[in-house]
């Protein structure tokens, strides 16, 4: 009987779930997944990268930006090189933030490796959300392919929110199916 419900709490918990595939052309596809359907995602193409913009259906006050590149050359070839870019594009973040520095943190992905960095504004600490103003910030990279990387960007009201804990998990679920023949 254990066995009985638990199947059936998991199916029926995927009716609550939401996916997305990007096509990615010759590169591939890639496809995120949410723990709920509270989000909208809106994609360009811009022949040279893809832009995937992910908003809440409702009032969260949150939001988070995926560029999709495809390097020539894979100078990112490495988790340490990979780190080391990140906290050097992070610098920007830092110098107005509570952490002062950038210090990189492994995304937990299965596709591929990343790094990001967390960010948060002073000015906004203790205050009460203001909507389109997030007091949080998350800026990395996910090395998915030696021709695929993603520039992510998440922001909410804080790290340990619902609405940035359901961005975070989109990106660490992320699937990536090479292309075939590859």
């Amino acid at each position: 009987m254990k066995r009985l419900l638990a199947l059936f709490l998991l199916s029926v918990s995927g009716l609550f779930a939401q996916s997305e595939r990007i096509d990615l052309g010759s590169h591939g596809k890639l496809t995120l997944y949410f723990d709920d359907s509270q989000w909208k995602i809106e994609s360009a193409d811009y022949g040279d990268r893809r832009m995937i913009t992910i908003a809440p259906k409702g009032d969260a006050n949150a939001s988070c930006t995926l560029t999709i590149t495809f390097p020539e050359r894979d100078r990112l070839d490495s988790k340490s090189r990979l780190k080391m870019q990140v906290e050097i594009d992070g610098e920007k973040f830092a110098e107005g933030s509570v952490e002062g520095k950038a210090v990189g943190r492994e995304f937990g992905v299965h596709a591929g490796y990343g790094f990001y960095c967390n960010f948060t504004d002073p000015d906004l600490v203790g205050k009460p959300p203001q909507p389109g103003n997030f007091k949080v910030i998350s800026a990395g990279k996910v090395h998915v392919a030696p021709d695929v990387l993603v520039e992510v960007g998440i922001n909410a009201d804080g790290f340990k929110s619902d609405a940035y804990q359901s961005l975070l998990g989109a990106i660490e679920g992320m699937d990536f199916d090479p292309p075939k023949g590859k």
